[in-house]
């Protein structure tokens, strides 16, 4: 049984088993479906355009996730993003099974933040409860941990208890510990440190750093990391008492130095210092980027993106190792061939153009690197590639689909069909009638999302006591997590758009010539991220039990139409290049496996205000009630006070019922204005597709 109540984390630490099941994963006992089958999700929309070649294969090679948010069902109404973690499953064994078969290494590499982003993941407590076991079927070789595993205590104990241990010495966390509630004294959530070789004889040191994160619960504690490196353990670790080919140090921290989270560069340095020949290979996240970086001609760093959009794959030979046994250029496939070093393009970046949070640094010798070289000639060469999360892409590269299927995976992609159903995801407020995205529209326009929440918040964001007074509302633009795809708009929608369980508060009867200038204000300011809290887990929730190693049956239910309840997708199929990531890293512009033209990318406002209720000929109210989210209240009073008003937080007053909160309002707006077309909902192809 999976749970982590605090009641019960004692209990759990006295009896969970330290490893996993020795049948949970393994290709040797998987068996190939060679049948047609369609995959994905029976909701989810297929890709039309396959990678632009093969990949290149190294000496040792990884397989990259991060930052997946409980987006296992993958993107369903996205064709670009359409897999899920059945079908990744299923790619990975395949990829293990290329890799034995070209006589190289392949490791599996996860750099935390596994919820908080989608139903699967929050529509249960803790969140993760489902999500996290769906995610252990994938035999990863390293791991560590996020931000998003420490916000609240239920959930860090959860990690510890549970996840952590499911992976054993794989799970890293070289800075991050928690109170073990036996003993009340602090000791670190996974490893500390991983030493190990290779099936073809590679030796490994391996660490696993979270950035300097503060916003934890008060059970954990994560060491920043300039005290990390100056710490016995780690220098003693970095100076092993037994050989070491390379160091791999992975973290859910930006892989580029100049990034304002970043700590790699610290790390690298310290490394470096200590051992000025050996290779570094980084794996990071927290950006939500592509990105690539060339730290010195032995040393670089891989970013892989977010919410199961993006798979990295990173290769790379010329390792020098007296033990390895493999090939260094398996036959029969490309080999990389490029040096570490960074191209001169003036700029580096790396996202989506939809508005991904960007990494910009100048390149050449302030590309945000350090430009500098080991004292040795580098006999390295690397291969980096950025693979869409669609089936096409997976069966493309596991070289043909015809074969694809491993029951492993087809169970786990039948499990996420259930868990959905049981979870009620696909329940149907409405039909989204276009896409409507954060970057992608300028706001003002029909397509942008803050437009339409403008229209909703006037809409349903009503005290029926006071529905006739003049009222404004405002949101900041940061309550908003995701773009809202055209189509069903289901619960899950509810979670992706905005995970937030903001209130609505207000201030009665202010003058309008006041109230009018708060927007002004607030957008003339800083942008305020919003970021999730211990406040934002209590939506209503339900807590399934769960064996680690719990394998159901195979049935056919899921390649029936979506029920009734849900609604049935109407899908439509694009030849043409599709929208997507256009990548610019150290490395150049290659590094895009499916090559995708450019999204459109524009400044939106800090804040959006809704009016209501105002006089029907067009004049201006002489009050209104100001209304707006409970997380910028403290700063709204500070506006209003800014130009002359005389209010403090205790003048404000509950708009609203607690339980209506940001995570309510679209689906309240979707009930009223979104019923044509229920319950076959058309659905469009994904943010930057024209309608």
């Amino acid at each position: 049984m999976r749970t982590s109540y605090i009641a019960s984390v004692i209990a759990l630490a006295q009896s969970l088993p330290t490893q996993a099941c020795d049948d949970c994963y393994g290709p040797q006992n998987d068996v190939v479906l060679t049948r047609n089958v369609r995959r994905m999700q029976p909701d989810a929309q297929e890709a039309t355009v396959q990678p632009r070649a093969p990949l290149e294969w190294g000496q040792l090679n990884f397989l990259h996730t991060t930052d997946t948010h409980g987006w296992l069902e993958g993107h369903i109404k996205e064709q670009n993003y359409g897999a899920d973690w059945g079908d990744f499953v299923t790619f990975s064994r395949h990829m293990k099974h290329m890799a034995g078969n070209y006589g190289v290494d392949l490791l599996l590499v996860d750099t935390g933040d596994l919820h908080d982003g989608a139903g699967l993941s929050d529509a249960t407590r803790p969140n993760g409860n489902v999500s996290n076991a769906i995610f252990e079927n994938i035999d990863y070789d390293l791991l560590t941990i996020g931000n998003h595993e420490l916000y609240v205590t239920e959930i860090a104990y959860e990690t510890f208890s549970n996840f952590s241990k499911f992976y054993g010495d794989k799970y890293i966390t070289s800075n991050v510990q928690i109170i073990n509630p036996t003993t009340g004294q602090f000791e670190y959530i996974g490893s500390q440190y991983r030493y190990f070789t290779t099936n073809h004889g590679l030796r490994i040191m391996a660490f696993g750093v979270l950035f300097d994160f503060t916003g934890n619960s008060n059970v954990s504690k994560v060491i920043k990391t300039a005290d990390l490196v100056k710490q016995q353990w780690f220098l003693n670790a970095i100076n092993f008492d037994r050989p070491i080919d390379l160091f791999v140090v992975i973290g859910h921290n930006p892989p580029r130095p100049t990034a304002s989270t970043s700590t790699f560069g610290t790390l690298f340095k310290t490394i470096r210092n200590l051992r000025p020949n050996i290779p570094i290979q980084t794996f990071g996240g927290h950006t939500h980027v592509r990105d690539f970086v060339v730290y010195d001609n032995k040393a670089t760093g891989l970013e892989s993106g977010r919410y199961c959009e993006t798979l990295g794959f990173l290769s790379m030979s010329g390792i020098n190792s007296s033990t390895y046994r493999g090939n260094r250029n398996p036959r029969g496939v490309p080999n990389p061939t490029r040096k570490a070093v960074a191209v001169p393009s003036g700029t580096a970046s790396a996202s989506l153009s939809s508005g991904t949070t960007s990494v910009m640094a100048s390149n050449s010798s302030s590309n945000g690197t350090t430009n500098s070289t080991t004292s040795a000639t580098s006999t390295l060469v690397y291969s980096r590639r950025y693979l869409d999360w669609n089936r096409l892409t997976f069966a493309y590269h596991a070289s043909g689909s015809q074969d694809f299927d491993y029951r492993s995976g087809l169970r786990v992609s039948e499990e996420i069909t259930n868990e959905r159903k049981t979870l009620n995801l696909t329940a149907l407020y409405g039909c989204a009638p276009a896409t409507y995205c954060q970057y992608c529209q300028p706001f003002g326009a029909p397509g942008n999302i803050f437009t339409l929440t403008e229209i909703a918040l006037a809409t349903v964001v009503v005290n029926s006591s006071r529905a006739n007074n003049p009222r404004l509302i405002i949101i900041n633009t940061g309550s908003i997590r995701f773009d809202l795809v055209k189509g069903p708009f289901t619960y899950d929608d509810s979670f992706i758009v905005s995970p937030f369980d903001d209130s609505f508060q207000f201030l009665p009867d202010v003058p309008y010539s006041l109230a009018s200038q708060v927007i002004g204000i607030r957008n003339a300011g800083a942008f305020e991220k919003r970021e999730l809290t211990a406040d934002d887990f209590d939506f209503p929730q339900l807590t399934l039990d769960r064996d680690i190693c719990r394998d159901p049956p195979i049935s056919h239910d899921h390649l029936e139409p979506r029920s009734f309840a849900g609604g049935r997708v109407v899908r439509r199929q694009n030849t043409a290049p599709t929208p997507g990531y256009t990548t610019k890293d150290d490395f150049g512009t290659d590094g895009d496996d499916t090559p995708h033209s450019a999204i459109p990318n524009f400044r939106q406002p800090n804040n959006v205000q809704a009016n209501a209720s105002f006089p029907a000929d067009g004049s201006k109210p002489e009050k209104v009630d100001l209304v707006f989210l409970d997380f910028i209240a403290k700063d709204i009073v500070s506006a209003l006070n800014s130009v002359g008003g005389k209010y403090t937080t205790a003048n404000v007053q509950q708009y609203l019922p607690k339980s209506f909160t940001t995570n309510s309002y679209l689906p309240a707006y979707a009930k009223v204005a979104w019923q044509a077309g229920v319950p076959n909902c058309p659905v469009g192809q994904g943010v930057g597709f024209s309608s």
